[in-house]
């Protein structure tokens, strides 16, 4: 008989069995599915693995009635013909389970984790419980300190709040979902419409953020500004007073000045101040910063740094600390970053240091540290290789020296009125250096000027500005928000971000509330106000870790959840057809606002829309039969409008080819040629170009000029302008 240790992906299960086996494991492989027997310690292991989640929640007997509350586990390949490829995971662990008489779980230590470790012993190995490796890295010290050091159980706590997590989220939102779609339903329509416990709340922070944007109205106001000039650098300075929301005050101000010919600088300081090195990486800070820097999504972000950690080379992502404990052994780590070309003259600086000490932030997490480098090699993907690049260069920042700034002020005198400009530069670059090229401090150093000279005025304005809406939400800010306030895991709300995209309820990455998104947030709120109250879904949070510590018990979140379902679903099925016939409306304006791109160009009186077809997609005028005019949208693309129009008047279009980037086209394609091809454009109209015997034409395609044989389509000989050798 062995042991068998159940992992939560086949790469970590990989890593495992190298790392514990006393010389090399033996991979063996059924239905495509990996495992290893190894020998540690003269002990017969196994090592296998899940694909994550073997099982998924679902109803015991499927009703589509609600309130519904009768739910449990089932095989994730029985709920989801996306998940069959489960099924045969499930089946290897069931067939080595058989020969096993000690079980250990190895998934990741989160809460996700232990539910996924949780149902595999019980479910598929048939076992009350097993023994749990705890680990943040999978390096080799790490993974056989976890395996000497196993906990006698599985970590119950986070079990059974993971557990009732998952059934809480399930009866949330299958039943507010339900509800929404009959609503729609009663009215003769048909649409799938989704709230849920954090999504609700969530989307509702956006719609809020919206509605305060659509009532803001600008209020004007006015700045001076001075120009003057020193050692030929221009010196733009503001008057003290800063934005004058009097409009007759600042005229008159104005008016005193305007000609004055000469400044004399009556002020002149400078304060220095240090800045302390960043905090480490939690996972939040993580995906705002690769927000920032790369435009990497907060999901993808996630993703990466999975990948990441199961390839070895950084730490478990999924954390809310920003803190470094000694115990990873800092110098360690630097010593093998130092083998990295890239990395061995910043380690060698902090080597040299007496003492290593890292600017640890406030925040932490019973579970696992900051995220942090291991010195591991592996080969890296291009994002992968950016997002390791900025978790190094973090790592080494928050053990480097505070940098010195020093921001210099110049007060200027005109007839009795004050003007100011201040600049910032760094005298000791510090933690600067380590975390290059990231850091994004302006340089604004201030040419020397002595105190009573006076300089000559260039011009002084009057400036009209106007106040400005607050700042749209982008995906990682939303993220951000949602941690600060307590909604949603670390390991969810870049899923729940995606899935308020994903049902229509949000678009562009500046992120805007679509019509229908608005009215959902509405309906909820006048109808089911509980499902938004960001106070409640804190409250669930709160009741989540209370079962981790074992101060409530599942069955008390879970009976207060379903009489406040009951009572507000109750009401809602009371006004169903109502509600329906709202949603109805909405949908059918917001259908439209979506598929019309603009005037049609050729009649000037219908609109251009986008229309299915027997072969898919298209653009054709709405004024047809009249105006017959028409445009075919390529396989695979996605057409958004954009409310702009070209030059010669036809519609500009947001488009995206799967796998590709957007671009804004004009549906005039000859319109459409990149700067870098223009004058290859104008040659190949006049003298085509010949390829392989083959003589080719210029040809506009959806994108813009292309290369084709005489008689393309038939001939499908085609070419990019980049292949051209001119």
């Amino acid at each position: 008989m062995t042991e068998l240790i159940i992992c939560e992906k086949p790469s970590a299960a990989k890593k495992i069995a190298e790392n514990l086996a006393d010389g090399k494991p033996t991979k063996f492989s059924e239905k495509s599915v990996p495992y290893y027997k190894i020998t540690h310690q003269g002990k017969e292991i196994t090592v296998a693995c899940a694909v994550g989640h073997l099982f998924t929640v679902a109803e015991n007997e499927k009703s589509f009635t609600y309130p519904s509350f009768n739910v449990g586990w089932v095989p994730s390949h029985k709920q989801s013909k996306q998940a069959d490829y489960s099924k045969k995971y499930l089946d290897v662990i069931k067939k080595l389970s058989k020969t096993a008489n000690t079980f250990t779980v190895a998934c990741d230590y989160d809460i996700e984790g232990e539910v996924i470790g949780y149902n595999i012993i019980r479910f598929v190995c048939n076992q009350k419980d097993a023994s749990r490796m705890k680990f943040s890295t999978l390096m080799k010290e790490d993974i056989q300190k976890a395996y000497s050091n196993k906990l006698p159980t599985i970590d119950w706590g986070q079990a059974k709040a993971g557990e009732t997590r998952h059934f809480l989220d399930w009866i949330y939102g299958i039943n507010i979902s339900r509800a929404l779609t009959n609503s729609i339903k009663r009215n003769g329509r048909f649409k799938i419409m989704s709230s849920g416990r954090v999504q609700g709340p969530a989307l509702k922070i956006i719609v809020d953020r919206e509605k305060e944007i659509k009532g803001f109205k600008p209020v004007p106001f006015w700045e001076l500004e001075l120009k003057t000039t020193k050692e030929q650098k221009q010196i733009k300075a503001m008057h003290t007073d800063g934005k004058f929301f009097e409009e007759v005050k600042v005229k008159s101000i104005y008016e005193k000045i305007k000609d004055e010919k000469e400044c004399e600088v009556v002020k002149k300081d400078s304060r220095q101040f240090k800045q302390p090195p960043p905090t480490p990486f939690d996972i939040g800070s993580l995906q705002s910063e690769c927000y920032n820097l790369f435009k990497i999504d907060p999901k993808q972000t996630l993703q990466i740094a999975q990948s990441l950690y199961l390839k070895g080379v950084t730490s478990y992502p999924r954390t809310s600390s920003q803190q470094l404990p000694k115990e990873i052994g800092y110098k360690k780590i630097l010593a093998s970053l130092a083998t990295n070309p890239s990395y061995t003259q910043l380690t060698g600086k902090l080597l040299s240091k007496q003492s290593l000490s890292p600017n640890n932030g406030k925040k932490t997490d019973p579970a696992h540290p900051a995220i942090y480098p291991t010195g591991l090699k592996s080969t890296l993907q291009a994002r992968e290789a950016k997002v390791y690049d900025l978790i190094v260069k973090r790592f080494l920042a928050t053990f480097a020296d505070w940098a010195l700034r020093e921001t210099s002020t110049i007060r200027f005198d005109v007839k009795n009125e004050l003007f100011e400009v201040k600049g910032t530069k760094t005298l000791e670059k510090g933690w600067h250096e380590f975390y290059a090229p990231y850091v994004k401090f302006k340089e604004e150093e201030l040419p020397v000027i002595e105190l009573n000279e006076k300089l000559k005025v260039s011009k002084i304005s009057l400036l009209e500005k106007q106040t400005e809406p607050p700042k749209r939400y982008t995906p990682a800010s939303l993220v951000s928000e949602l941690e600060k306030r307590g909604l949603g895991t670390k390991a969810t709300r870049a899923d729940i971000v995606q899935h308020l995209f994903d049902r229509g309820y949000l678009h562009e990455r500046s992120i805007h509330a679509t019509e229908l998104g608005i009215l959902l947030i509405d309906v909820l709120e006048k109808y089911i106000p509980d499902i938004v109250d960001e106070h409640l879904t804190r409250e669930i949070e709160d009741e989540m870790e209370q079962i981790r510590e074992k101060k409530l018990t599942p069955d008390q979140v879970l009976d207060k959840a379903k009489k406040i379902l009951t009572k507000v679903l109750a009401e809602f099925k009371s006004k169903e057809k109502e509600i329906g016939s709202i949603f109805v409306e909405a949908n059918k304006s917001d259908i439209d606002s979506q598929t019309t791109l603009g005037l049609c160009p050729k009649c000037k009186e219908g609109h251009l829309k986008i229309r299915k077809g027997k072969f898919g997609l298209f653009i054709a005028c709405d004024g047809y039969p009249e105006c017959k005019t028409t445009f075919n949208i390529p396989n695979n693309t996605q057409i958004k409008p954009t409310d702009k129009t070209s030059p010669s008047g036809y519609p500009i279009v947001l488009a995206q080819m799967k796998g590709q980037g957007p671009r804004e086209l004009s549906l005039n394609h000859e319109e459409n040629v990149q700067e870098k091809h223009k004058e290859l454009v104008e040659k190949l109209a006049k003298t085509g170009y010949v390829k392989d015997g083959i003589e080719l034409q210029l040809r506009y395609g959806f994108f813009g000029p292309f290369l084709a044989a005489k008689n393309f389509p038939k001939e499908k000989k085609i070419m990019s302008l980049d292949e051209v050798k001119q």
